[in-house]
Order: C-alpha cells, then sequence, then structure tokens
C-alpha cells in the first residue's frame, strides 16, 4: 500500500515525523506537507500563484502552499506513484466539532477523497500535546482496520486521540462532531508604527459536548472516531425550500 501524508503545521512538525516513522513500518509512504504552518487554512486552493516544490534533507516534499495544495499535487501527478490512501497529521492539537471547518490537517484529508481507500486526518489533543507515539500507534491501529474490514471509499475519518500513554486510552468511540459557543471576541492591538491590528480570539468553549459527541469521548478518555462527507446538502430540507421557492409567475 502507498500511502500520502500531509499535515498542516508544516514538514517539520513532530507530528508527522511521528506519523511518518510508524506508517513507515506497515507501507510504502509518500510525505508532501506545507513548508511552514498553514493551521486553519481549511479547503483553499491556491489558484492566482505558482506553487514550488522542494525535497527537503528528511526525505519529505515542502510546497510553499496549503494542505489542500499538498494533496491536491501529490495526487494529479507530482508523485510518480498515485497514493492508494490519505492520512493527515498529527495535528498538534484537537480538530472537534465545528474545528472541522477550519482545519487544514482535515482539509488536507478531505482533498484525499479521489483516491481508492478511506482517508484519515487524526489529531492529538491539548494546548501543548506530547504522546505523539500514542497518536502514531492509533494511525497504525486504524490502517490495519482499513486493510481486514474495508469501509467505502469516499470515507473521511476524523480522528481525535487523548494526549496519554498508550496503555491508559480507554477504547475506541464512533462519535458525531460536538458544537462550540461563538469564538472569542477578536484582540485588538496596536502595531509599532501606531496602526490597529486585530488577532482572531480563542476558539468558543463546548456548547453541544453531551454523550455520543467526539468532546465527550475525548474528555472519559477514549479516541474519536467521527465519519464526514463532503456532500453538504441538508437533504431534509430540499422539499421544505421546494414548496417555499417563487414560482415562475412571479417573476
Amino acid at each position: 500500500m502507498h500511502i500520502l501524508l500531509s499535515n498542516d503545521d508544516g514538514y517539520l512538525a513532530e507530528g508527522l515525523v511521528s506519523l511518518a516513522k510508524a506508517l513507515s513500518q506497515h507501507a510504502e509512504i509518500s510525505v508532501v506537507a506545507p513548508d511552514r504552518n498553514r493551521s486553519a487554512a481549511s479547503n483553499s486552493l491556491t489558484l492566482e500563484m505558482p506553487l514550488r516544490v522542494y525535497d527537503t534533507d528528511n526525505g519529505f516534499i515542502k510546497v510553499d502552499g496549503t494542505p489542500t495544495d499538498c494533496v491536491h499535487l501529490a495526487i494529479t501527478g507530482l508523485l510518480e506513484k498515485e497514493p492508494d490512501m490519505v492520512i493527515a497529521g498529527i495535528n498538534h492539537g484537537s480538530n472537534l466539532g465545528d474545528d472541522v471547518l477550519y482545519s487544514g490537517t482535515v482539509a488536507a484529508a478531505t482533498e484525499g477523497r479521489f483516491l481508492g481507500l478511506p482517508a484519515i486526518a487524526i489529531s492529538l489533543v491539548g494546548m501543548n500535546p506530547t504522546h505523539f507515539d500514542t497518536a502514531a500507534e492509533v494511525a497504525v491501529i486504524l490502517l490495519k482496520q482499513i486493510i481486514s474490514n474495508p469501509l467505502p471509499k469516499d470515507t473521511i475519518l476524523n480522528v481525535n486521540v487523548p494526549d496519554v500513554d498508550i496503555l491508559d486510552i480507554k477504547g475506541f468511540k464512533a462519535t458525531r462532531l460536538g458544537q462550540r459557543h461563538k469564538s472569542e471576541a477578536v484582540l485588538k492591538s496596536e502595531d509599532p508604527r501606531g496602526r490597529t491590528i486585530y488577532w482572531v480570539g480563542p476558539p468558543g468553549a463546548e456548547q453541544d459536548a453531551g454523550e455520543g459527541t467526539d468532546f465527550y469521548a475525548v474528555s472519559n478518555g477514549y479516541v474519536s472516531v467521527t465519519p464526514l462527507q463532503v456532500d453538504l446538502t441538508n437533504y431534509k430540507s430540499i422539499n421544505e425550500i421546494s414548496s417555499w421557492l417563487p414560482k415562475i409567475d412571479c417573476l
């Protein structure tokens, strides 16, 4: 199996290095990652500027673009051999609930949905997480599970791992995305030239974090595994919208 690895923390991030080391014992890997931290880049794709690609001393490939750029290039011609699946991470911090809308790690996995196997985004929960070996072992376990019990190829798994020793993980939970409160207020400041600047505030606290959510699973010592889909259609509302739309004689 040929696995493409990427992330949003940059090609030198400890999480990516740990993931590559663990998975290289079980599959052929190629690493294509941003040349710097591109957290919260979401699914942005660079269209108005060329992208530059560099081989690095650690054997990875770095790109001066977003996580989505990295995966898009890799699966559309950059690599000599097309990968079978994408695993993104290990993210330095959680991607729970509404975080998936902004996450470059989740976006990298999402871009891999075109390939023949499920894509995985894996994150280690915490402000300054340290147990990357735990998250790497979780990735290996899930890879083996996919090989022995395949999932539909358009599946995207958003995985969040508690920042604890592997022996302290209680197990795996299939979860839904929770929700956060509105983000904290922006931080207003001033640059050295006296011009007003703003910093985006911290994410909001947990709001919908009850049993069954990714928040709940992680806070109780479980690995949270949330299946995601690219189709954003609200199918339950199609009939309602159909009856709500104006008729042709209103034009």
